[in-house]
């Protein structure tokens, strides 16, 4: 226990990436001793939504399991790419698969050697790492994992548009409903408001926090599991920090008359088609998740023909929990370790040339 929490929420140690093009991209501290090798992994978070995602706490953390296996390993967090932190949590969807993506990936290349990044995006980080893809298939990415990656909304259920900051009437029971009650309804789209998401708690007739005292008494025995508890109310208690703004923006974009779900998506006048997505693709989706159920995912599998490999997996979890929750250790994990395995495999096993520059 640490100053009175159970859960231990120290980020990894990161140190930030020189450069021009290196806005907002982190190099994870490997542990003493540990020399890391093979192609490097960057965490792509969903815009306008906390890079803390990949590291809620200590373990149970994405990001402390992938750097503690010796994999070089870097976050993208938009939050950090100028000093008011304002231009990475506005940036629309062009600024993202055209800009700061795109920068990124070239930056984190370039910091390993030259190596091609292996992209790991949860939901619509997973959208946009594919669709940087598709938009430049020169970019240096080795390929791609999206967890949670909705394609087809309809599928997902969720609401086409999302609501304005006067809060009009909720959207449909079936699939807000579900969302609510995994506290992460805000949480894909990042900026949604903290006072819809209690409204929509009011009007589904969930209130989360009435069960929370029930569930943490049943559980005072299992130090873990409250910990997890605290972890994700932390996390999603920064969520309604970012801008409102960018997400509905993002978010029309993606799926305005449902667009995604054939392919194709028109970005400031330029096509982008996942057909030209030319590295292999692993999507996993989560089998308890409201947000991108399963069916929301699948149609990968046929919107990537140009892929060399599409492979797709089910996992255990909701939304927050497919990628970081106490069961994603045995099972998302599990299948995005043999994923980066097999992408050394590809590209070889290259050792850091020399001890990264520890800055700030």
């Amino acid at each position: 226990m640490r100053h009175g929490h159970l859960a231990d929420l120290r980020p990894m140690p990161a140190d930030p990436v020189e450069g021009a093009e290196a806005r907002g991209v982190l190099r994870y501290r490997p542990p003493e001793g540990v020399v890391p090798a093979g192609p490097p992994v960057l965490f792509v978070p969903p815009p306008a939504a906390p890079a803390r995602c990949y590291d809620l706490r200590r373990g149970c953390s994405l990001a402390e399991h992938v750097v503690r296996a010796g994999r070089r390993s870097y976050l993208l967090d938009p939050a950090r790419a100028d000093a008011d932190g304002r231009a990475g949590r506005d940036a629309g969807l062009r600024e993202w698969v055209r800009d700061l993506l795109p920068d990124a990936i070239r930056a984190v290349s370039l910091d390993a050697g030259g190596q091609p990044v292996q992209l790991v995006g949860w939901c619509l980080g997973g959208v946009v790492s594919l669709l940087a893809a598709a938009d430049d298939p020169g970019l240096p990415i080795a390929s791609i994992a999206a967890i949670a990656a909705p394609v087809d909304v309809r599928a997902a259920r969720l609401p086409v548009r999302l609501p304005a900051p006067r809060l009009p009437a909720p959207p449909p029971w079936p699939g807000l409903a579900r969302a609510a009650a995994a506290e992460v309804f805000g949480t894909p789209f990042g900026g949604v408001p903290g006072a819809l998401v209690k409204r929509v708690r009011r009007a589904t007739g969930i209130d989360t926090g009435l069960l929370r005292p029930y569930r943490t008494l049943i559980h005072l025995d299992n130090a873990d599991l409250l910990a997890q508890i605290e972890a994700v109310d932390q996390f999603t208690d920064t969520v309604p920090g970012f801008s409102g703004r960018a997400a509905r923006r993002i978010h029309r974009a993606i799926f305005r008359e449902n667009a995604l779900a054939g392919g194709v998506l028109d970005i400031d006048g330029r096509r982008v088609d996942l057909r030209r997505v030319g590295v292999p693709v692993l999507a996993i989706a989560g089998r308890g998740d409201g947000v991108a159920p399963v069916r929301s995912v699948l149609p990968l599998i046929r919107l990537l023909p140009g892929a060399p490999k599409v492979r797709f997996e089910v996992a255990s979890g909701g939304h927050l929990d497919v990628l970081t929750g106490r069961s994603a250790r045995a099972t998302t994990w599990a299948h995005l370790d043999r994923w980066l395995d097999e992408g050394t495999v590809r590209h070889g096993i290259r050792r850091q040339r020399r001890a990264p520059a520890v800055t700030g």
